[in-house]
């Protein structure tokens, strides 16, 4: 038998050019004459096609790299750098303030509005959560369950069921306040009117730095009265339910004598809206 051929090539490279490739395929999707082809059969050059420009566009972005390479390693080392930089700068905010500090006290000297200033600003250092308070208070631990989906029998709860959210901690931390706390520390960071809590993932995020669980609030404040403002919060109900259902921590612990550390942040506001 003689087969006869013909058709277009590829001038660059030498072999058969896509128009050839398709149009052979077309071919191949009439059926001849006494031949009843399945759908199936007939479906295959196309899914070889379909596979073939998957392969090549894979193999094109690859450019002879691992697609799936593990760039944990590469996260990890550029959070540490990150870090480092802003503890970096957090140092020399720190020696910047304590100049500008030094120079407006020798400034204040002989300087009577300047003296006036700073004498009113130190009067409200205090209520701003400026300088470090002792007394009694209350301590509240937030952890989540050790538990996991599979260890229950029926009814197994989703994996945001076990862990501690960010509802939660504002949720103790607003409870507290109503309570009459007087000043208030998460994880040892200070917490002023400025100060917002955010959850990325099971890790909280405050004032710039990542904590994981479990969480801890330490509020002073007279701790009967917090207590109570603790058992009436929504929030912290549905929290306390949620530790008898899926094994989440909770204590609650009275500090008969607490300090609580000042806040050596940032002041710098983005945006403010005066009080009605």
């Amino acid at each position: 038998m003689v087969i006869q051929g013909g058709g277009d090539v590829d001038n660059a490279a030498g072999g058969p050019s896509w128009r050839l490739v398709l149009r052979r395929v077309a071919r191949g999707l009439k059926p001849r004459r006494g031949d009843r082809r399945s759908v199936w059969s007939a479906g295959v050059p196309l899914i070889a096609l379909a596979a073939g420009l998957l392969f090549t566009t894979s193999a094109t972005t690859a450019d002879g790299t691992a697609l799936r390479d593990d760039r944990r390693p590469q996260l990890a080392q550029l959070i540490t750098e990150k870090r480092e930089r802003f503890a970096q700068h957090e140092e020399e905010s720190a020696e910047l303030l304590a100049e500008v500090d030094e120079e407006t006290a020798r400034l204040a000297e002989v300087d009577q509005p300047v003296r006036a200033a700073r004498e009113s600003a130190a009067a409200m250092r205090e209520p701003a959560g400026f300088t470090a308070l002792q007394g009694p208070g209350l301590s509240v631990t937030l952890n989540d369950s050790p538990r996991r989906g599979t260890d229950f029998a029926e009814n197994a709860p989703d994996n945001d069921d076990l862990v501690v959210h960010q509802g939660d901690v504002q949720a103790v931390v607003n409870a507290l306040w109503a309570g009459g706390a007087e000043a208030m520390t998460i994880m040892d960071i200070r917490v002023i009117s400025t100060s917002a809590v955010r959850c990325v993932g099971n890790t909280l995020l405050l004032h710039g730095q990542v904590f994981s669980p479990p969480f801890r609030i330490t509020a002073i404040g007279e701790p009967t009265s917090m207590r109570h403002a603790l058992e009436s919060a929504e929030g912290v109900r549905q929290f306390r339910e949620a530790v008898a259902d899926f094994g989440l921590g909770y204590t609650e612990k009275v500090e008969k004598n607490v300090r609580v550390q000042a806040y050596d942040g940032s002041t710098d506001l983005r945006s403010a809206q005066a009080a009605q």
